[in-house]
């Protein structure tokens, strides 16, 4: 099927050396547990994320996007001729609940994971895939800790360094804020890795934080304090890199103090209209980053955003588009490999180690995506605003 066009600017190049191969192999699966109700042999690929609880937003959009990418798939031959077996398991976005699921997706048969969503939970799967020998890709875990010290998985999403460096030279660049104050989830590492590198950045770029204030998982729901020390400071923007079920009190309790900053947060606020009794006029004007945007007018873009509407409802988020990306990657680097289902995973593993540092993509969130040999992709985020409800893209 030929590659999806979407026109973005390129973050920059990467590295595309090949690390070191695959070792002994665990979870090694054979032709024989991997045939489906008609004894034919299929590629069978697992996916892990949340589909209830908190982010359940972030899982649900993975499963339904991967789902209509290996729908597609399927009908147009499969991989290299053989169909593609899909099976999603939730992880309520909790490290341990992810490792049972990726242990039941083993047991099914799993040679390849989609997943998992989060970045704390795909961190504790990271280390499971990498013993046994599966090749991993998530859609939307950003955090460096995912692909740190594991060779065998790669990131769709830019990683969280990318997303705090851009975030403040885009503030920069349009003029967006004076007085910047921060609020940060200091006991999660994909907002205490945004923080960090949008600090950094800030600094050169010349942007003045007037404020930093941290909350954990066990104080999230009472950010009184947090934004009266914003307020007290003049910040005139706040940059949020937390997700976007704290990103709705953030707004409603700012309101309730009269406190209207410009509100700049990254991708974790992708999925702020659809929290539940929550009031979408105080989104208005609201931006993020994302690699996506539902509203592009390219046909790629038009026609996923059908399907998904037509088939779950709803518009399709970033993480959606990253999933469903990441179906036509992998397929891309299976048959660049020449693989079938009958290769062993440790087989699997290591030749898409090498293939996937050979692709170069233009997808639904990225034109020319290509990765490095520590996992991560090159490509570039835009801004888009909340108007009326919805997200535009910003020119």
């Amino acid at each position: 099927m030929k590659k999806r066009m979407l026109s973005l600017a390129l973050c920059g190049a990467m590295v595309a050396t090949m690390f070191a191969g695959c070792g002994d192999n665990s979870a090694s699966t054979g032709s024989s547990e991997n045939v489906d109700t008609s004894g034919e042999l299929t590629w069978k690929i697992g996916g892990i994320g949340p589909t209830t609880g908190g982010a359940a937003q972030y899982g649900q959009g993975v499963m339904n996007a991967i789902q209509i990418a290996v729908d597609e798939v399927n009908a147009a031959g499969g991989i290299n001729g053989y169909q593609v077996a899909f099976n999603f398991q939730d992880d309520e976005a909790d490290p341990q609940k992810a490792v049972n699921a990726y242990n039941t997706l083993k047991d099914w048969g799993m040679q390849i994971l989609e997943g998992t969503v989060t970045s704390g939970a795909c961190a504790a799967v990271s280390a499971e895939t990498y013993n046994d020998r599966i090749f991993q890709v998530t859609p939307s875990a950003s955090s460096t800790s995912v692909t740190e010290g594991h060779d065998n998985t790669f990131q769709i999403c830019f990683s969280d360094p990318n997303q705090g460096t851009v975030s403040a030279d885009y503030i920069a660049e349009n003029g967006l804020g004076n007085k910047i104050g921060v609020i940060y989830d200091s006991s999660d590492p994909y907002s205490t890795g945004v923080y960090q590198n949008f600090a950094t950045e800030a600094a050169n770029v010349g942007l003045e934080i007037v404020a930093t204030e941290a909350f954990t998982a066990d104080s999230k729901t009472d950010f009184t304090t947090q934004l009266q020390k914003c307020k007290d400071a003049e910040a005139d923007l706040l940059f949020l890199p937390f997700y976007y079920t704290e990103g709705s009190i953030v707004l409603t309790q700012a309101n309730k103090m009269g406190y209207e900053p410009t509100m700049f947060g990254v991708d974790g606020f992708d999925g702020l209209l659809g929290v539940e009794n929550f009031d979408v006029s105080l989104a208005e004007g609201v931006y993020l980053l994302t690699p996506f945007a539902a509203d592009a007018e390219d046909e790629a873009t038009q026609s996923f955003v059908s399907k998904y509407e037509e088939q779950y409802g709803g518009t399709p988020n970033q993480f959606a588009a990253d999933a469903y990306d990441g179906i036509y990657i992998l397929k891309e680097a299976l048959e660049s490999a020449n693989l079938t289902p009958e290769a062993s995973n440790e087989e699997i593993c290591e030749a898409l180690i090498a293939a996937i540092q050979e692709v170069n993509y233009d997808g639904l969130t990225g034109e020319g995506m290509t990765w490095n040999a520590a996992g991560e992709v090159s490509k570039s985020p835009k801004a888009v605003i909340i108007q009326d409800g919805g997200y535009v893209s910003v020119q």
